[in-house]
């Protein structure tokens, strides 16, 4: 595993990053507890050292998870990025979506981001993780009821109680990541960035590159699509959020699937598995500094921990990306 630094900062992320959504079982379809801990148990001992959570996961329950893990091992030795500003408790800015919490019972989630409902999520995820400090504290998405300044300098105030180290943002655009500078370091924005969900390209990349801010790629198997296992016809789950995204319309399936058998003999010759190759062309994208990858038990884990362990030349980076410049999919 290698590891690389936030921009402006002296802190180092494992380059893939355990992305802990699906193991809070949330819009997952369920998880097993136990399968998660070893998940993320074993994605340490092979380098993995950065987990990346949120309270909005299983209502509490991914954090919970994520503070289990890591119990017993030595705090510096680990990177934990977690979030704020989206309430199941409390109905106030802007409505997000209603849900089911894993038991089945029904809430309304909201996006909110003023300063006294942040204050008090940092306290409750350093309960639930088990530690004092949060290295990167993200704000999960925008909220049009809170001014950024509000939102941005609650965060400073606890950076200077030392209860998180940096700031970062989620799914924030160039415009909002300005705005948002204005008032705090921001370090980094976490983003959807996959072979198939490309938008970032366009501004935010050349923003980040230009004012030397870190991207995090979240999704970048685009939520199992792109691992190579996934055909028309597939049964999701009850609770699965996927059945009803687009990028998992039959038509779409079909398509990505004629992609990665056009693109599997580069992973073959390389010895590597299609999603580790897809792990790979993402983290040589121009501006992207980690891949945030979920894991459901302990192969899967293994996997992902191992999929840099050959690197693709740069000509085999090249053949990939103009065999995605000939994907189209229907939206």
């Amino acid at each position: 595993m290698e590891y690389r630094k936030l921009a402006n900062t002296d802190l180092k992320l494992s380059e893939i990053t355990f992305g802990a959504w699906a193991a809070g079982g949330w819009m997952w379809g369920g998880s097993e507890r136990k399968d998660a801990i070893d998940a993320i148990r074993n994605s340490i001992w092979l380098g993995v050292t950065s987990i990346d959570t949120a309270p909005i996961y299983g209502q509490g329950t991914s954090e919970e998870i994520v503070g289990e893990a890591i119990k017993g091992i030595p705090r510096d030795q680990i990177q934990i990025l977690t979030k704020y500003g989206m309430r199941w408790d409390l109905k106030k800015g802007d409505f997000a979506f209603h849900s089911k919490k894993t038991s089945g019972e029904e809430i309304d989630i909201y996006k909110y981001a003023g300063k006294e409902s942040i204050i008090k999520e940092c306290e409750d995820s350093l309960k639930r993780l088990g530690t004092d400090y949060i290295d990167l504290y993200q704000i999960h998405w925008p909220d049009s009821t809170t001014p950024i300044q509000e939102s941005m300098e609650a965060v400073a105030k606890l950076i200077e109680q030392g209860k998180v180290r940096y700031a970062g943002v989620c799914n924030y655009d160039a415009n909002q990541m300005a705005e948002a500078e204005k008032y705090i370091n921001v370090v980094s924005d976490q983003v959807p960035y996959s072979m198939v969900n490309r938008g970032i390209e366009t501004e935010l990349v050349p923003y980040c590159l230009n004012h030397n801010k870190s991207i995090l790629a979240y999704s970048p198997l685009e939520r199992g699509l792109l691992t190579g296992k996934m055909r028309p016809g597939h049964q999701f789950a009850e609770g699965d959020h996927r059945k009803f995204v687009s990028f998992f319309t039959d038509e779409n399936i079909k398509r990505t699937d004629e992609l990665l058998q056009e693109i599997k003999p580069i992973a073959d010759e390389n010895g590597l598995t299609l999603s580790q190759l897809v792990l790979q062309w993402t983290l040589e994208q121009p501006g992207i500094t980690i891949a945030l990858v979920g894991a459901r038990d302990s192969e899967q884990a293994k996997v992902n921990a191992k999929a840099l362990d050959k690197k693709l030349s740069a000509e085999d980076i090249k053949n990939i990306s103009a065999h995605l410049d000939q994907l189209e999919l229907v939206f």
